[in-house]
């Protein structure tokens, strides 16, 4: 039997315009988080390759998983929930400390460094169709403020 034909066939129906709209996910991560610590975080880089939309996310790590925005504000850390973080088409958007984030809320354990977790994003497209992605987070260790400038 002859397995290079269908091989083929399904790479092309892989790469075919029908699933053009994806979400390009690097240098994901987390923070570890001290025992006892009730919230952590991912931070990630998402590309999308059209116009979409990251609605919410899922984490096994957490009860409860919320899109966050962090800023200062006189001198004071506001922290607040997104209902949704554009993607734009081409544009790579930081999911960083310091502004958007991937909030882990109510941590069923500790996020322990050289480990890793998993968070599940949810994009919707320009036409209304959701997808989901499934991100494999390594977990790293908190890093002093010295060493977290040479990364």
């Amino acid at each position: 039997m002859n397995l290079k034909f269908p091989i083929a066939l399904l790479a092309m129906i892989a790469w075919s315009p029908l699933h053009a709209d994806s979400v390009k996910v690097e240098n994901a991560w987390a923070r570890a988080t001290a025992p006892g610590q009730p919230v952590g975080a991912a931070f990630m880089d998402l590309a999308a390759d059209a116009n979409m939309t990251l609605v919410s996310a899922t984490s096994p790590a957490a009860k409860t998983v919320e899109l966050h925005t962090m800023s200062m504000d006189k001198g004071v850390m506001v922290m607040r929930q997104l209902k949704k973080i554009d993607l734009p088409k081409g544009k790579t958007v930081n999911l960083q400390p310091g502004g958007l984030h991937i909030m882990l809320i109510d941590l069923n354990a500790p996020l322990e460094a050289g480990k890793q977790t998993q968070v599940t994003l949810r994009v919707k497209n320009s036409k209304g169709k959701t997808s989901e992605l499934s991100v494999d987070v390594p977990v790293h260790a908190m890093a002093s403020s010295a060493e977290h400038h040479h990364h």
